[in-house]
């Protein structure tokens, strides 16, 4: 299991801006189970959420298509699952 470094955990507010998007749309996808895999810091239901870097860079990349046509077949696909 690698090992996390404090410098690689964003928050709600970073991983939006580097997204490209509101945090409260983060928010939302987190609620929908979209979106890149976070950290929850705590059993509470205030406690802090992080967004490990590489994970965030990895969703990204995975949600990278070269065509509409692609995503049209890629998100079929997910629906089945």
């Amino acid at each position: 299991m690698a090992t996390i470094e404090l410098d690689d955990l964003l928050n709600n507010e970073q991983t939006s801006a580097l997204l490209g998007i509101k945090p409260n749309t983060l928010e939302i996808w987190r609620t929908k189970s979209k979106g890149p895999v976070f950290i929850k810091l705590g059993d509470h239901r205030s406690s802090p959420i992080r967004y490990q870097r590489s994970r965030v860079a990895a969703w990204i990349e995975a949600n990278s298509h070269s065509s509409t046509s692609s995503y049209t077949v890629a998100n079929i696909s997910s629906r089945r699952n």
